[in-house]
C-alpha cells in the first residue's frame, strides 16, 4: 500500500461526493410515481458503455435526443421516463464539510482534481449538473484540474479518463488517493494503482482520508 507522504494528490468525484448524491433525487422520484426503488439507476445501468446516458456524457447526444432515447430505454424495461425529467433531477446540494475538507487538503500541499461524469449545458444555458451553478463556480475554482466527460469526449470507468487526470497534475496513479461514491467508477482507479475510498456518507468517508493522509479535515 502507498504511504502517507507518497501521496501528492486528491482526486473528488463531483455529484454523491463535492454535492449530494442524484440518487436520492432518483429515489424521490420513484416514490412519487410508484415506480420501483432504484429503477433509474436500472435504466442507466444497463448497457452501461452504450446507452443514452453514457452516450449524453460523452456529449454524443443533444439534450433533446436524450430525451427521447431515455424514453425508449426505460419503456423497453418496463415503465417510460422522460429523459428530460431524469436532468431536471441532477443538481445536488453542496456538502459544506466536503469543501472544507478541499480547502484543508490543498492547504497542506496536496495537489486537488476534480474527476466528474457530466452533460453539456443546453444553448439555453440549463447546466443540469451543476457544475457552473452560481453556488458551485467558487467550489470548481479550487481544483487544480477538473476532468469533464463531456469535454473530453470519455468517461469514467474509462481508464483514459484516471490517466488525463494525473497527466493534468503531473502525479502518478500510486501518488494519488481518488473519492467516488460508484464502486464501479473506483474499481479501475484502484487497478492502476490508487488508493480509493467509497463515499456513502461524506463523514466517514473524511475519516478515511484523514487515515490515509495524517492530517485532520474536520
Amino acid at each position: 500500500m502507498t504511504e502517507a507522504n507518497q501521496i501528492k494528490a486528491v482526486l473528488w468525484d463531483f455529484g454523491g461526493v463535492i454535492l449530494s448524491s442524484p440518487f436520492e433525487a432518483f429515489n424521490r422520484y420513484e416514490s412519487e410515481r410508484g415506480l420501483p426503488a432504484d429503477f433509474v439507476r436500472t435504466v442507466n445501468t444497463h448497457d452501461p458503455d452504450a446507452n443514452a446516458w453514457a452516450r449524453l456524457e460523452r456529449s454524443e447526444l443533444s439534450h433533446e435526443e436524450f430525451d427521447e432515447a431515455f424514453a425508449a430505454e426505460s419503456k423497453k424495461l418496463g415503465h417510460e421516463i422522460r429523459g428530460a425529467d431524469i436532468l431536471a433531477l441532477l443538481a445536488g446540494e453542496v456538502r459544506p464539510q466536503m469543501v472544507a475538507a478541499l480547502d484543508a487538503v490543498k492547504a497542506a500541499g496536496y495537489k486537488i482534481a476534480c474527476l466528474t461524469n457530466n452533460v453539456m449545458k443546453k444553448q439555453d444555458g440549463l447546466d443540469p449538473t451543476a457544475n457552473e451553478r452560481e453556488d458551485v463556480k467558487p467550489i470548481m475554482a479550487r481544483f487544480d484540474a477538473v476532468v469533464e466527460s463531456s469535454k473530453v469526449g470519455y468517461r469514467k470507468p474509462e481508464p483514459k479518463f484516471y490517466e488525463t487526470a494525473c497527466e493534468l497534475l503531473g502525479v502518478q496513479p500510486d501518488e494519488c488517493v481518488y473519492l467516488d461514491d460508484l464502486g464501479i467508477n473506483l474499481k479501475p482507479a484502484k487497478a492502476m494503482g490508487m488508493q480509493t475510498i467509497k463515499v456513502g456518507d461524506p463523514d466517514v468517508a473524511l475519516g478515511e482520508l484523514e487515515a490515509v493522509l495524517g492530517i485532520t479535515l474536520r
